[in-house]
């Protein structure tokens, strides 16, 4: 029996270790055993599968509610992912305990999660400062929690329905029984129970739970074997199982009782202390976020204090004092210049004075946000372009009034007509744009909140033009500047049919649209501007909108007068970026008008590093090196452009790849055999070889593999089934449709593939004909007869092949200068073979020994007819030379073939004396002829150590020779054969 009962149940856990048991001998009463308050505390409990599944799920739960707490994604991820496996584990016990129903405490986690989640991605603040990690595992918990609530959604919509109903119908009973128990207790323990309760003994405890043991002995018979009522009794006097039993376990519902008192307890506890803080909370004031020193708020004015212009400036320079110190309450400070404005204008106190306060309540709003990097809230941002607004109307209603910053606080004039006031409005409206900026970059690009975000748009180009209207009558060049580039910045990337149709001559030139209003603006800043910055910014602007609207040549010839390829790595990231914008848009323009050649050099620089998202400013791409710190990133991320800006990369690439592909094929044919040619495109070439290493090509699906498969097909001379790759209803979807005048960029592609066509075939079947008939290629590539014979003509006068035309019969005569397979692989081996020659020769002038000699000869130089004699000279030169001589005196070589055929041709050629005038010259050059003139210099030092002749005789005109002749081939050939001997 002892072995059944601590042996029970293999499925039972139990938080203490296991021990052995040994068997009770008959006759020792229970009384014998003393138990501790310790061993009560940790006794052996046998659960059910169900309770041992709830809890597990419970403990989970409330891991899940510390991570929220924490904001630990990272672990809230792996707990929800645990919850979820042991969910799955008791699903049978759910089916069977439950009826198939999930309990309503999962539920409740479910629905607590998804609020959390929500609440966590809403705020954008939050997750941009979270750790990579936080990061990953929100985005992660999100999908995976929408992925398995799809399952319980009903359950969840009912539990929203009502939320705060208990987690089951049992602790509702628990509790009314509780309830009705505590009140018979308190009527029989009398009116002393009402001043104290008396807590309950222990042996009351112990009477209670055996006889809730023995109410429940159905359940004990199951789980324990207690099939006779004569073992249960006779163990009653001698200590038996049956109280040990009841000694060790707790009953399921004492324990459900002990809970749900616990909770009763705690959640008193939690009103009485709600309470004590609501009666504590009385006369106190909550503390404001931000606000540690508390400022009293100045008063306006007194009963009996004069208000006048002055007392006015004086309060207006005591709240702005406090501008920008730690502990000053922002908002309360906007407040403040919001009252004394009224009391100026109650008092009637001039222009000068509300257009001062205005400026600095303008002023206090752009600083309530703390953050620079950060947009601005919503309503300071209504705010701000209210006041702006009123700000303008004033200086406009009043010309007499001149704001700006020459004005010192000095010469401010404010009650006096012409009133002068001291400030900047080009500098609020420069920041009240920058602010419009951030704004939209702090929006998702795909939902509403942008396109509300961006009709904001119209206001802010009101306020230029009312600024621009207030500075056009009173303001400075450099001014009026300004603020035309921010109204060309609105403007520039803005496409407008109108002013399309007026550039093809459909609509007159005197109509007023964006080209003519850009023309007149940047002409102005070519002219007034002084500074390069904003004279760049405004040719880049003007160069684009041109693009935009298709006036190639204007575009094209105002880039090339600009030379700004020359100096644009000068400027600042801002202008780097909008050139690179501006090329990109040039390339495009030449591409509508059929120039490939202009478009594919227009956009190679930004399409050829794989970087032009980057390079355009429209996003961030991952660094392979190393990773940027959190300040680069927030400054790469200021710099991007707004998404309604955008230019479309697949477009690019796609125009890029196109115009590849027209230059690219024919030279590919025309050079098949040419060991020297040249890539014209890596990326177009790297997306053929990555075609070509795949062992199966389906059809293609992607922008890059229709381009590569219409690449394949020119190759091989079918230009239809080229044409139908690129000009299909995919392609037309994803890239052509965006162009627009999309019928006319089609028509113009099409053309195009047939003419390179043409020339990709005559460049890779010209050795196959002799003649061959001009109309038979007309008909084949279904040009007109006029169209191939001006680009078989073209292709003649270029020499790219060699024939000629024969105009009475109107054929192509091939003329057989061309190489066959076999000389052209000849012609390569021959030309690698000159290569290996010149690297050979490379290699050897790049030796350490001689090169030095060479740079110490080729310093000495003496004028011509001057022969060196190894005397001392006060020149560098001459003091170089003589030590070189004299090293060419003191120095022998050890190994020389004393006889043979060199020595004897040298030996007959070698003078043993000067001519009659003393001039070695005429035997050095017979010398230089000579057949065996390599072995000069080992001669030299052979008939010294054998035949006695000194070298002394021959080293002053051997220098003289080589340096006054020392960039003629002879010269160079006997000084590297000199020190060649020498190694």
């Amino acid at each position: 029996m002892t072995s059944r009962f601590f042996m029970s149940d293999s499925e039972s856990e139990s938080d203490s270790s296991e021990e052995e048991i040994v068997p009770e001998p008959p006759g020792i009463s229970s009384s014998v055993f003393v138990f501790s308050e310790d061993e009560d505390e940790t006794k052996r409990v046998v659960r059910s599968a169900k309770e041992k599944r709830y809890e597990e799920l419970k403990n989970i739960i409330k891991n899940i509610k510390n991570y929220k707490k924490n904001r630990d994604m990272a672990s809230l991820l792996s707990s929800f992912e645990d919850v979820c496996r042991a969910y799955s584990k008791a699903l049978p016990v759910v089916q069977k305990e439950e009826g198939g129903r999930t309990p309503r405490f999962y539920i409740r986690c479910l629905a607590e999660l998804d609020d959390f989640i929500q609440s966590v991605w809403e705020d954008k603040a939050g997750r941009k400062s979270m750790s990579k990690n936080n990061a990953k595992g929100l985005t992660t918990l999100r999908q995976k929690y929408r992925k398995y609530a799809k399952d319980y959604e009903a359950d969840i919509a009912v539990f929203r329905e009502n939320p705060d109903a208990p987690d089951s119908d049992a602790e509702v009973e628990h509790d009314e029984q509780e309830d009705d128990s505590d009140d018979d207790n308190i009527m029989d323990r009398g009116p002393a129970a009402f001043g104290k309760e008396v807590a309950p003994s222990k042996t009351t405890s112990k009477i209670t739970k055996g006889s809730e043991d023995e109410d429940d002995d159905d359940d004990d018979s199951f789980d324990w074997g207690h099939d006779s009522e004569d073992e249960s009794s006779s163990s009653d006097g001698d200590g038996g199982i049956d109280s040990l039993r009841k000694k060790f376990l707790k009953d399921k519902r004492e324990r459900d009782e002990d809970d749900l008192k616990r909770r009763k307890k705690r959640g008193q506890r939690e009103i009485k202390t709600k309470d004590e803080e609501s009666d504590d909370d009385v006369g106190w004031e909550r503390v404001k976020k931000g606000s540690s020193m508390p400022m009293e708020k100045p008063k306006m004015f007194g009963k009996d204090d004069e208000i006048n212009v002055t007392s006015v400036h004086k309060k207006l320079n005591e709240i702005m004092a406090a501008r920008g110190k730690k502990g000053t309450d922002r908002k309360e400070q906007i407040e403040l210049l919001h009252e004394l404005l009224n009391v100026a204008r109650d008092n009637n106190l001039g222009p000068a004075i509300y257009v001062k306060i205005q400026f600095n309540i303008i002023m206090s709003v752009y600083d309530y946000n703390p953050s620079v990097s950060d947009p601005m809230k919503t309503e300071f941002w209504e705010k701000v372009l209210v006041k702006i607004d009123e700000l303008l109307d004033m200086l406009i209603e009043n010309p007499e009034l001149t704001i700006g910053e020459q004005v010192t606080e000095e010469t401010e004039s404010l009650e006096k007509t012409p009133y002068l006031v001291r400030g900047c409005v080009l500098t609020i409206v420069d920041r009240m744009d920058e602010e419009f900026i951030k704004l939209l970059k702090a929006c998702d690009a795909h939902s509403n909140e942008y396109i509300v975000s961006l009709r904001d748009e119209i206001r802010v180009c009101a306020i230029i033009d009312k600024l621009l209207k207030y500075k056009e009558e009173k303001g400075m060049p450099a001014d009026i500047c300004r603020v035309y580039l921010r109204k060309i910045e609105h403007l520039y990337y803005k496409y407008e049919p109108r002013a399309a149709k007026q550039a093809v001559g459909e609509l007159p030139t005197t109509d007023d649209t964006t080209l003519a209003e850009m023309d007149r603006l940047c002409k102005y800043i070519y002219v007034r501007d002084n500074t390069d910055r904003l004279r760049t910014r405004a040719v880049l602007c003007h160069i684009y909108h041109m693009s935009l609207h298709d006036k190639w040549y204007e575009a094209r010839d105002l880039m090339l007068m600009a030379h700004l390829q020359e100096t644009i790595h000068h400027s600042d990231l801002p202008t780097q970026i909008l050139y690179n914008r501006t090329m990109v848009q040039l390339g495009l323009c030449a591409f509508r008008h059929g120039n490939i050649k202009e478009a594919h050099n227009a956009l190679l620089d930004i399409q050829s590093g794989g970087r032009a998202k980057e390079l355009l400013a429209q996003g961030l791409l991952p660094q392979r090196q190393h990773e940027r710190t959190t300040e680069q990133e927030k400054q790469e991320k200021q710099r991007q452009i707004p998404f309604h800006q955008h230019i479309n990369l697949e477009m690019l690439e796609c125009v890029y790849l196109v115009s590849a592909m027209l230059i690219e094929i024919p030279y590919m044919a025309a050079h098949e055999f040419d060991a020297r040619r040249r890539m014209i495109s890596k990326s177009f070439h790297h997306q053929l070889k990555n075609s070509e290493r795949q062992s199966l090509v389906g059809p293609p699906e992607s922008m890059r593999e229709h381009v590569v498969a219409a690449s394949k097909a020119m190759r091989n001379g079918n230009w239809k089934q080229c044409r139908n790759l690129l000009l299909n209803d995919k392609m037309n979807a994803k890239v052509w449709d965006l162009f627009h005048e999309a019928d006319r960029v089609r028509k113009m592609l099409g053309g195009k593939i047939q003419e390179e066509s043409l020339r990709t075939y005559l460049f890779t079947y010209s050795h196959v004909y002799d003649s061959i008939s001009l109309v038979k290629l007309s008909d084949m590539f279904e040009l007109p007869y006029s169209t191939v014979h001006a680009i078989i003509s073209k292709m003649i006068i270029n020499e790219e092949i060699m024939a000629s035309l024969d105009e009475p019969t109107s054929c192509l005569v091939m003329h057989r200068t061309e190489p066959s397979s076999l000389q052209s692989l000849s012609l390569q081996l021959a030309d690698k073979l000159y290569n290996l020659v010149e690297n050979n020769e490379r290699i050897l002038d790049q030796k350490p020994f001689f090169t030095r000699g060479m740079q110490v000869l080729a310093v000495g130089t003496v004028t011509a007819g001057k022969r060196a004699t190894g005397e001392t000279v006060e020149t560098a030169e001459t003091k170089t030379s003589t030590a070189v001589v004299t090293e060419i005196k003191h120095q022998r070589f050890a190994v020389w073939p004393r006889k043979g055929a060199y020595h004897k041709q040298l030996m007959a050629c070698l003078p043993l004396e000067p001519s009659s005038k003393g001039d070695w010259g005429p035997h050095i050059q017979q010398l230089a002829t000579h057949p065996a003139s390599y072995h000069l210099s080992m001669f030299l030092w052979y008939t010294r150590g054998s035949e006695g002749r000194e070298l002394d005789v021959w080293a002053p005109p051997l220098q003289s020779w080589f340096l006054c002749n020392l960039q003629k081939t002879e010269a160079k050939n006997h000084l590297k054969c000199y020190y060649v001997s020498r190694l």
